[in-house]
């Protein structure tokens, strides 16, 4: 068994608080995430995406680094960083939505959390938002403070998570609905419970507000989930590309547009409050893009991991776009991919050609989510 001590990039890459437990628990290899270590492998990446979706499994994400902002201004503030309309944000609600540029540009793609009237959190994908936010804050006569608060997520994700949800804090928190939050205590731990998480299944985040307890909070989730079969894992790339769910850095970065990612309806253009990047989003609105991202099946033997290089796309003998995302799915029994193409070769069923890591094969553009894609998994109950 590894020693938490044989993982090791120096001491500017921090550690989770659960950082002991996962390697106390399994973990092979970690990556680096937000500047932290996040467990990308407890074994086999196949046997993971079976125990998300048939039991549930317990995932270290505390690299979701929170942005907290408050003061008299805080609302105002958010609504400038995004392009989503956050009027009917209420208290206790969670939101997806998009932080762009001044160009339109995603910047990350968080879940925001209202815990107060005036106190937010910008759950982070992988980019310093902190930084950003900051420096948006100094310029813009708001009054609001910005920090990083001592905050660390776990994601307990899959069928059985609500069980053993209601092992850990009784009936009541069946009641908690999909996108809602919740302040709870476990054993004199202080933390925010979500319906939320990253792997279309149905799930729960806990965010911890006590680093100190991370080897407790780890233990009593994984001893509650044992009658349930929950096992520790990591968030599953088979399973977030069958749900589509974008990747940053990888589907989406500074240079990728709301519009070409067909997540437009994260962008209202016609609500009275600026925020950073309008004009500009309104212009590629009325232009239109010139590439969107698609789905493709790729023919040939299964893919023996995710691809590490963005694969090029080709289409009679011209370079029309790449690969952002693929895999091989053993529900679907198919290599899947999402691609970032030029228009004109985004209708479904087109023919295209990869450059992948079998050599050059055939692929067909397909609908996305691959599976379940009205999200009915995960929003249920």
């Amino acid at each position: 068994m590894a020693n938490a001590d044989d993982f090791g990039f120096g001491t500017q890459i921090r550690k989770s608080p659960y950082f002991d437990a996962t390697v106390r628990w399994g973990a092979q290899a970690f990556s680096v995430y937000n500047h932290m270590y996040i467990p990308r492998d407890f074994g086999d990446p196949e046997q993971n995406f079976w125990n998300l979706i048939n039991d549930a499994i317990l995932c270290d994400v505390a690299v979701e680094r929170q942005v907290e902002i408050t003061g008299p201004d805080a609302a105002q503030f958010v609504q400038m960083l995004t392009p989503r309309d956050l009027s009917n944000l209420a208290v206790g609600q969670c939101k997806y939505i998009l932080i762009t540029n001044a160009e339109g540009g995603i910047l990350n793609d968080p879940v925001l959390l209202r815990l107060a009237e005036n106190r937010f959190w910008i759950s982070l994908a992988d980019s310093d938002i902190l930084l950003w936010a900051q420096g948006v804050a100094v310029h813009s006569g708001m009054d609001v403070t910005i920090a990083e608060p001592d905050v660390s997520p776990l994601q307990l994700q899959g069928p059985k998570s609500g069980d053993i949800m209601k092992a850990l804090f009784g009936e009541g928190i069946m009641d908690l609905r999909y996108y809602w939050l919740r302040e709870v205590e476990l054993n004199n731990i202080s933390l925010i419970v979500s319906r939320t998480g990253w792997s279309s299944e149905l799930g729960y985040e806990l965010y911890l507000r006590d680093g100190s307890r991370g080897n407790d909070l780890w233990e009593m989730i994984m001893a509650a989930g044992k009658p349930f079969g929950l096992k520790p894992g990591h968030t599953s790339s088979i399973r977030r590309i069958e749900g589509g769910m974008l990747s940053y850095h990888a589907d989406a970065d500074i240079n990728t547009n709301p519009y070409e990612l067909g997540i437009g309806r994260l962008v209202d253009l016609n609500m009275a409050a600026e925020f950073i990047g309008k004009s500009a989003l309104q212009k590629i609105h009325d232009i239109g893009v010139a590439r969107k991202q698609v789905g493709l099946i790729i023919e040939g033997p299964p893919l023996k991991g995710p691809n590490t290089r963005f694969w090029g796309i080709v289409k009679d003998g011209k370079t029309v776009g790449s690969v952002t995302s693929a895999v091989y799915s053993p529900r679907l029994k198919k290599n899947i991919a999402l691609a970032m193409v030029s228009k004109s070769c985004t209708e479904i069923s087109t023919a295209l050609e990869v450059q992948s890591a079998l050599g050059v094969v055939a692929a067909i553009v397909v609908e996305t989510p691959f599976y379940d894609p009205k999200k009915k998994i995960a929003s249920a109950g």
